[in-house]
């Protein structure tokens, strides 16, 4: 299992495995929920009853994920996490996991050392029943991340959360972390016909200036892209994903198309610490 934090303010001990689920010892006790993830969420921690992505939300990317949209990024993104020297003990944080479809995809043989990170009940439980034998915490990646200093050699953060200044905390010297953001072309024929407008915003130097600033290193940028052709289940689940509230009008300008070509765009960042 993978070595966890204790997240209760100003604590900060390492949580051992006990008779009834993990404690520090500060005497700090956390239970395993009963779909088999850990709850780190401190009340300090949400801004709402339901923090995270809502149900509707999670299940549209599961099935999105499902259909084989992000195969492809998925071998773009295999040589950047096997660029770690192999060793025992290789921790990776996956911060924003969802579901949970990238942590088995790309460390499937890592299940003891891998930990996926998100606020959404839904999702963490989703997560957890698809694959057990890895660590899944309900908590707020935003906030402190539940590992040691200097004691993780990936952090993953795919279309999630990017704490700078904890990814450099808990990464190990050498230890890399890979980020990807949606391109400014992504979506761009869907958000078209949805708003009328197309906008078009690049976020990866932003977020390259701010993780060297914080002391990792850009080792390597790609620009993933596809083009597919969505019916319209795969749309309504495309706008599910992407935009928390639809319009009425908006919405009802796709309700004629029965089929969209549409690009699929990521740009990505491999970051090392020194």
């Amino acid at each position: 299992m993978f070595q966890l934090r204790c997240t209760v303010r100003d604590c900060q001990e390492l949580l051992e495995p006990c008779e009834r689920g993990l404690a520090c010892r500060a005497g700090h006790h956390f239970d395993q929920a009963k779909q088999g993830y850990w709850n780190l969420l401190q009340p300090q921690d949400k801004k709402s009853k339901n923090p995270g992505d809502s149900l509707d939300a999670v299940l549209a990317r599961h099935r999105w994920l499902q259909r084989g949209h992000a195969t492809s990024l998925i071998e773009t993104l295999r040589p950047w996490v096997a660029t770690v020297a192999a060793q025992t003990n290789q921790r990776t944080l996956d911060l924003g996991c969802g579901e949970g479809s990238f942590g088995p995809a790309l460390f499937p043989d890592d299940a003891d050392s891998y930990c996926g990170i998100d606020l959404s009940r839904r999702a963490i439980k989703l997560a957890a029943r698809r694959w057990p034998e890895a660590t899944w915490v309900l908590a707020n990646a935003d906030r402190e991340l539940p590992a040691a200093d200097q004691s993780v050699q990936r952090v993953i953060s795919l279309f999630g959360r990017r704490p700078v200044s904890e990814i450099y905390r808990v990464l190990a010297p050498g230890g890399i972390c890979v980020v990807a953001v949606p391109g400014e072309d992504d979506l761009i024929e869907l958000r078209e016909k949805v708003q009328q407008a197309g906008h078009r915003r690049s976020r990866w130097e932003m977020i390259a200036d701010e993780m060297t600033d914080a002391g990792l290193e850009v080792v390597d940028r790609k620009h993933w892209h596809i083009n597919v052709n969505l019916d319209p289940d795969a749309i309504a689940d495309a706008l599910a994903m992407t935009y928390r509230a639809v319009r009425h009008s908006q919405k009802s300008r796709l309700d004629v198309v029965q089929a969209m070509d549409v690009t699929l765009a990521a740009d990505l960042l491999l970051l090392r610490r020194n």
